[in-house]
């Protein structure tokens, strides 16, 4: 019984840590802008627009072509990033 409790307890501990270093999706709300290690890989955390009250997980682009049609590529505050934000 002790065993199968402490089993548990390693799985739920690793599904938690699995969660946590998989970052949120573009879209999902962040912490701080500029930072990339809160989002998924080729997202970074930015507004996305001039008048946005929080950030949230931008896709990195580098022209408009890799943004949607509603989207311009523009750089994050804080670094030398781009990211596709609302035009």
């Amino acid at each position: 019984m002790l065993k199968n409790s402490l089993v548990a307890l390693a799985l739920a501990s690793f599904a938690t840590v699995l969660l946590a270093c998989s970052g949120a999706e573009v879209g999902e709300p962040c912490e701080t802008e500029g930072a990339a290690d809160e989002c998924v890989e080729e997202a970074i955390c930015g507004k996305p627009s001039d008048t946005a009250a929080e950030p949230e997980c931008l896709k990195v682009c580098t022209q408009d072509t890799d943004c949607a049609a509603s989207e311009s590529c523009n750089g994050v505050t804080g670094t030398s990033t781009k990211a596709c934000r609302i035009k």
